[in-house]
């Protein structure tokens, strides 16, 4: 696939998902890559509400994008993304839920086998 994004450490990030994809045999890694590598324009932005919607306590959300800070949680829910705004850090980490990045995910669980894990967005 093309790295169309010119920021070098989303590159290495896309970079290193295709690379654990492939030789890992995990499909979540490589369609992680995929929406990563969409046009900034078209990058994905989650509320919170719509994970506390859509998560069950002790999953692992994967947001592809930015997790913005309208609504509540009240799930405690581990969430991977690009960015947090600082509001939505804090409401997660109040509700006793976990931010870390999508390296870190990656690094946990490098053959996306033996985590629950949703991609929103």
């Amino acid at each position: 696939m093309k790295i169309r994004d010119k920021n070098p450490v989303l590159k290495n990030i896309i970079e290193e998902l295709e690379k654990a994809g492939r030789e890992k045999k995990a499909p979540v890694w490589e369609r992680l890559a995929e929406m990563l590598n969409k046009p900034s324009r078209k990058r994905v932005e989650v509320r919170i509400y719509d994970i506390e919607k859509n998560a069950v306590t002790g999953e692992t959300v994967v947001v592809p994008g930015t997790v913005l800070s309208d609504g509540e949680m009240k799930k405690p829910v581990r969430i991977a993304a690009l960015r947090f705004t600082e509001t939505a850090r804090t409401k997660i980490e109040k509700s006793g839920g976990k931010c870390i990045s999508i390296e870190e995910l990656m690094k946990e669980h490098a053959t996306g086998k033996g985590a629950k894990i949703r991609i929103l967005g």
